[in-house]
């Protein structure tokens, strides 16, 4: 039998089990990523320089993004948040190359309320092509660090193609 003052005490924390476990986290606080798809920007000199990079991400407590307001001039490597690590194919095989300017690229904040759980696609231009390089055929390795540092899983392109002239 229940009494009558607790009746409310009981139903307040039936109510507040079912608020947690509505609000808890769907993913974990280190991003994850998966790769989309990497589509050309066409542009009119009959060279390939940029493309959109597609990527999925989840993250448990939202906090992707980084002030974007500093100017390119200025950045150093703790003003990009998505790294993208470089291969071209020489002689069949895919070798890492560090091309003369960054690839990196900033992701803007995705989430400005609480904490909590977010997930979506990314759509990112980014620079394709290493003009100093003769080769044609390259892929990319990529991830993103959140706010706090946490870094996430490394995602793969497939091979991309490029107009060099």
């Amino acid at each position: 039998m229940i009494k009558k003052n607790c009746f409310p005490l009981l139903v307040l924390m039936i109510v507040g089990s079912l608020t947690l476990s509505c609000n808890r986290k769907r993913y974990s606080d280190i991003p994850r990523i998966e790769f989309v798809s990497l589509e050309k920007i066409a542009n009119s000199i009959s060279f390939d320089d940029k493309g959109i990079l597609t990527f999925y991400f989840e993250d448990g407590d939202g906090d992707i993004g980084i002030d974007t307001s500093t100017p390119d001039s200025l950045l150093t490597d703790d003003d990009y948040n998505l790294f993208i690590i470089y291969y071209e194919k020489q002689n069949g095989q895919f070798k890492q190359v560090i091309p003369s300017m960054t690839m990196n690229a900033r992701i803007p904040p995705l989430s400005y309320s609480i904490p909590e759980s977010i997930d979506g696609t990314i759509d990112i231009e980014i620079y394709i092509n290493n003009f100093a390089s003769p080769y044609d055929t390259v892929k990319f390795d990529f991830y993103i660090t959140d706010i706090t540092k946490h870094k996430s899983n490394i995602a793969s392109t497939g091979e991309v193609i490029i107009k060099k002239h």
